[in-house]
């Protein structure tokens, strides 16, 4: 079984699983453009020089995700090769990123045709170009992991880990779960509003750490959170990063949501004369 090369783009805020334990959703593109899916990834129990960034290279074997109809999932033959062996930056004007994600994979602009494509079951992955973003929402949440989930996890990963051994234990505690949701309210090239989740784990990142430089104060930790991702991302030529679910990927009227952002820089112009 040949190794295969990702570029990962994609982590979204840890959940948790009842078969695996806590658990990240990780995509990126092949070198040709491609989606992987890649999951179960228990992220957060890799060793340190281990854990891999947005925009790291990474060369694992892959094995077809049975439990995951979706074209792109896959599930990693062996997590202790997901170690990063290079890194894309963002000289140039972020060349290299652009001419991989934003050239050689495919960007889309209407939902209508993500939303057939996905009923279609032949797309669950996709870069999105939105026309225009226009809101921006945060709503409560839970503030507490669900308790019986959490027993019923823990009791099964003792009978099945994805790791040969069980030292990890002794150290790791369960993410705080995020007491919010954030969305972006959207409007695509036919015109079409759409209001998106945001998934990724950044945006988990950002309010945890606004919060703790606010004195725990959530209204100033969420209006933190809107200035980036409304004020400073709508500055750059934002693009972003959409999936669907495994639960809703055949019955929601629209089952993608934001699993990444790609605040790229707007393109230099170069003067004809």
């Amino acid at each position: 079984m040949e190794k295969q090369r990702v570029l990962i783009t994609v982590k979204t805020y840890p959940t948790l699983s009842r078969k695996y334990g806590e658990t990240v959703c990780t995509a990126g593109v092949r070198e040709d453009g491609s989606w992987v899916r890649l999951y179960p990834v228990p992220f957060r129990r890799l060793d340190e020089k281990d854990q891999y960034r947005k925009y790291d290279w990474i060369e694992c074997r892959l094995l077809r995700n049975d439990s995951d109809p979706r074209p792109e999932s896959f599930r990693p033959f062996d997590v202790k090769e997901l170690c990063p062996i290079g890194r894309i930056g963002t000289s140039d004007n972020w060349s290299e990123r652009r001419r991989i994600l934003l050239n050689t994979a495919r960007v889309y602009d209407r939902m209508d045709e993500l939303i057939e494509r996905a009923k279609a079951n032949d797309l669950s992955l996709a870069v999105f170009k939105p026309t225009r973003i226009f809101g921006f929402k945060c709503e409560k949440e839970y503030r507490e992991w669900d308790s019986d989930k959490v027993r019923q996890m823990r009791e099964k990963t003792k009978q099945l880990d994805l790791f040969a051994d069980d030292a990890w234990r002794s150290t790791f505690s369960l993410i705080p779960k995020l007491p919010y949701s954030f969305s972006y309210k959207i409007e695509d090239a036919a015109g079409r509003i759409s209001e998106l989740e945001i998934l990724d784990w950044e945006i988990g990142a950002l309010y945890w750490n606004c919060l703790r430089s606010s004195g725990s104060d959530e209204r100033t930790a969420l209006s933190k959170v809107k200035k980036k991702y409304f004020d400073t991302f709508l500055d750059s030529d934002l693009h972003l990063f959409l999936g669907t679910t495994q639960e809703f990927h055949f019955r929601a009227p629209n089952p993608w949501v934001i699993v990444g952002v790609f605040p790229i820089p707007f393109e230099t112009q170069i003067p004809l004369i």
